[in-house]
């Protein structure tokens, strides 16, 4: 039987009506059961707080446990793989960091596609990293600091806590911006190279606050600049790089993403709510305590900032020539 179009057109809108009632149903109902926080890192890092921190909160106010699961490895591509695979429910989610926006070019044979595969939830914080140098290089300044490096070609060696880390392609992008000559020096992670920075076997590096306030504080390492546009309430009186080199910005970012095809709904219940933690006097102390700077977006400007970050960090690593471990 034909229906008229008025009456199909009617018959038309009333289905996406109920359609998108039930899904705003399904959203209101969400959760129903506990929620999964993937860290693609061990207990007691970040990212593992950040996870902690979200869980706790959501848990409190959505009536579900929202459980961390760590699965370290292969610099977090093993965690994002997982989610990106699980199902598109909002019972999977994933800790995201910046070095998700690294690894998106650094690894040219990954399983999924950091972008298409994961949705943007909600942005969480930012830190800043910090140019720091030991106490014997005889600089105090940036300005004094890229014409001490210039005045010495490939005579300073740059500490990061691993190749194609955000503390290593933050340190790239300054050797490309400031037109500097250094000697990249990879640890294995962040605490032998801060013992070997402080003893003087390397010179300079580009590190989370977090990790290295108290050793700046104690003056054993000195701060040049912030790696952020906006200067650090830590360090309110260190400027930032970007004061002396045009355009210059870096940070270490976290938030939450869910696999592609998450109901739309149950992201902006999350959002708002992770957004509401962050206007927490609480939860803001607590990452004040961190070092970190409460990033509160939509999931639309979380994912440009996630798109814009990829961009800029893919130019630096075919830049440097940066490979994989």
């Amino acid at each position: 039987m034909k229906l008229p179009r008025r009456q199909f057109l009617h018959l038309a809108a009333g289905a996406a009506a109920l359609s998108a009632a039930s899904r705003i149903a399904s959203a209101q109902a969400y959760p129903t059961r506990s929620v999964r926080i993937v860290v693609g890192y061990a207990a007691g890092g970040t990212s593992d707080i950040v996870g902690r921190l979200v869980g706790q909160w959501l848990s409190e106010r959505l009536g579900q446990q929202f459980i961390v699961e760590n699965r370290p490895g292969a610099s977090a591509n093993l965690a994002t793989e997982a989610v990106a695979r699980a199902t598109a429910d909002g019972y999977t989610l994933l800790v995201v960091t910046s070095v998700n926006a690294v690894n998106a070019t650094l690894y040219n044979k990954l399983n999924f596609n950091f972008i298409h595969d994961i949705a943007p939830v909600a942005s969480v914080f930012e830190t800043p990293l910090v140019v720091e140098v030991n106490p014997s290089v005889p600089v105090r300044t940036i300005p004094e600091f890229i014409a001490y490096a210039k005045a010495n070609p490939g005579k300073l060696n740059l500490a990061t806590p691993g190749i194609g880390t955000p503390p290593h392609v933050a340190g790239e992008l300054f050797k490309m911006t400031a037109g500097v000559d250094m000697v990249h020096v990879p640890y294995r992670g962040t605490g032998p190279m801060l013992t070997d920075l402080i003893g003087g076997q390397v010179q300079v590096a580009f590190d989370p606050l977090p990790a290295s306030i108290e050793h700046i504080r104690a003056g054993k390492l000195r701060a040049l600049a912030v790696t952020t546009a906006s200067r650090s309430e830590v360090l309110p009186d260190v400027p930032t790089v970007g004061e002396f080199v045009p355009g210059y910005e870096a940070s270490g970012w976290y938030g939450i993403g869910a696999p592609k095809g998450t109901p739309v709904e149950i992201i902006d219940m999350l959002n708002k709510e992770i957004n509401a933690a962050l206007g927490d006097p609480k939860m803001k102390a607590r990452l004040a305590d961190l070092g970190a700077t409460p990033l509160a977006r939509s999931p639309a400007d979380f994912g440009k900032l996630i798109a814009d970050d990829t961009e800029k960090w893919a130019k630096v690593i075919k830049f440097a020539g940066i490979k994989a471990e």
